[in-house]
């Protein structure tokens, strides 16, 4: 019997194995944390029975072996662009404004590797696969759209936050600018008219940078794409199936319309049930009885990076405190100083790291990563933003009550000591983002439910254009109903020509003086 079981499993497990969909995953941007985000997609569709295809530039840390992951790293001297660039963004201050116009012209690098990868043999090979679907982990890669064209199969794209312009026009989403926020911009609700002026420009210079981004994508895609019959990559982005957002808005706020084509997966990156941790990260946090701060300024800059008398400044107010630190810090041959209370490591596991009940305060870069596992797992944050939306993000979570954000280039021991101090000893930080984390976790569907069934959704029906609002297909014109206003308007004039023709020639008729000839004039 016990034979017959185990064959029967297997060949259940087989059957289960033929019925999965062939997935492919275009993963190209240059951020770890974003790949995690994308990986974690991945992950699900493979644990779901999928056989899923990776493509990406790094090597992914979330996988499964399921996953067959191709690597096309970045050259030598785009490697050494990128990682001088970023330097450069640890040592300045930085708005999104200049973080996006920086990619747009100096750290355009990002855009051309993207654009490279397609044509690299390791990538080349995989027209040669039936796929299925394509999920494409999007950053300024539209022109990527191009493969699924070429593979003729469906579309799905994951952004990593929550709508943002261009992800509005991809799915035809209203950009309600009167009371959403832009990406970066912080609010309170009813929106006074300062901020609502605020949020226009704002919202201006977004349309700006995407017409930007959109000439250069468009160009790109043109220079790849040359195949007789190919279709524009207007018409890839105006038949892209869904797309998936990593937000919950709900609990993050604020409401706001959201079509059929936009499904929420915020949070999917966080383990149902955190993984054993590493034997001596587990016995540091374990011994850790009067709690445990966790550092770390993300997976783009590295914190050797960031200016030696502000490492110093860090280093000196961790190494005071009475509760242990865990610092994540790459050049482990190198590090700030020596403390008892601190443990150096150059990875760290961090969404299982914020799940330990001894982590009782985040220090963060504040990428929208880490402001999501940090809210989940209910721990409060001090903020050390860099470049990019993680000032906005910083202080949205400042003004939600989770924790303090510090500006990283101009903090003081005093500074920083004040504000450690304050979010250690005052409940009020773990009491509302307690309550938060609540919010964020009661759903009808688990963040990796809906990104399965969605997709299985989109598989099911070979695309999901019924999905699509009227608006994609629609010109600024026929939108704005600027063709009926200009009809209105025509009529409008010719109709007050018209009444004043009418209205002159009754007036002569009536009441005008009548013409007296020339011959009664000379009698």
């Amino acid at each position: 019997m016990f034979s017959v079981r185990c064959v029967l499993l297997l060949l259940f497990a087989v059957v289960a194995s033929t019925q999965g969909a062939n997935i492919l995953g275009l993963f190209s941007s240059h951020s770890p944390s974003h790949l995690i985000i994308h990986m974690s997609v991945a992950k699900a569709l493979a644990e779901a029975g999928h056989n899923v295809t990776v493509v990406s530039m790094l090597k992914p840390k979330v996988t499964h072996k399921d996953i067959h992951v191709i690597v096309v790293p970045m050259k030598d001297d785009q490697q050494q662009a990128m990682e001088k660039h970023m330097t450069e963004l640890a040592g300045q201050k930085n708005s999104l404004f200049s973080t996006m116009n920086r990619v747009l012209n100096e750290l355009d690098v990002m855009i051309k590797a993207q654009a490279e990868l397609l044509s690299d043999p390791r990538f080349q090979r995989i027209y040669d696969t039936k796929f299925d679907l394509m999920i494409l982990g999007y950053f300024v890669n539209d022109f990527q759209l191009g493969v699924a064209a070429k593979l003729k199969i469906p579309v799905i794209v994951n952004w990593m936050a929550a709508p943002i312009p261009v992800i509005d026009q991809f799915t035809g989403n209203p950009s309600e600018i009167s009371y959403v926020p832009t990406l970066g911009t912080v609010v309170t609700h009813p929106m006074s008219l300062l901020m609502r002026a605020k949020n226009l420009v704002s919202s201006l210079f977004f349309q700006y940078i995407t017409y930007a981004f959109e000439n250069k994508v468009t160009r790109i895609y043109n220079e790849i794409f040359t195949e007789k019959g190919q279709p524009t990559l207007n018409d890839l982005k105006r038949n892209i199936s869904l797309v998936f957002v990593g937000c919950h808005l709900i609990s993050e706020g604020p409401i706001r319309p959201l079509v059929p084509a936009i499904v929420e997966i915020g949070g999917i990156q966080v383990k149902d049930k955190p993984d054993p941790l590493p034997k001596d990260i587990d016995l540091f946090l374990n011994k850790s009885t009067q709690g445990a701060v966790f550092l770390s300024l993300g997976s783009n800059i590295k914190s050797s990076t960031v200016k030696p008398e502000i490492v110093q400044i860090i280093f000196k107010v961790l190494s005071e405190l009475k509760e242990n630190v865990i610092w994540k810090w790459e050049d482990l041959e190198n590090t700030p100083g020596e403390a008892a209370n601190i443990l150096y490591k150059n990875w760290l596991p961090q969404d299982d790291i914020l799940a330990h009940p001894n982590t009782k305060l985040f220090i963060t870069h504040a990428g929208k990563g880490s402001i999501t596992e940090s809210q989940y797992h209910g721990v409060p944050m001090v903020a050390l933003p860099i470049f990019g939306d993680q000032p906005g993000n910083a202080a949205l979570m400042e003004k939600s009550g989770y924790g303090l954000a510090s500006d990283l280039l101009s903090i003081t021991e005093d500074s920083l000591r004040e504000t450690l101090k304050e979010v250690l000893e005052n409940k009020k930080y773990s009491q509302a983002i307690g309550k938060f984390s609540d919010l964020y976790r009661d759903r009808p569907l688990t963040s990796k439910q809906s990104a399965v069934y969605w997709t299985e959704y989109v598989l099911r029906h070979h695309g999901a254009n019924h999905l699509q609002s009227p608006v994609v297909h629609m010109n600024f014109i026929e939108l704005n109903n600027l063709d009926i206003y200009a009809l209105i308007l025509t009529f409008l004039i010719l109709f007050v020509l018209l009444s004043r023709l009418v209205a002159k020639l009754v007036w002569n008729k009536l009441w005008g003086k009548p013409k007296v000839s020339k011959s009664k004039k000379k009698k």
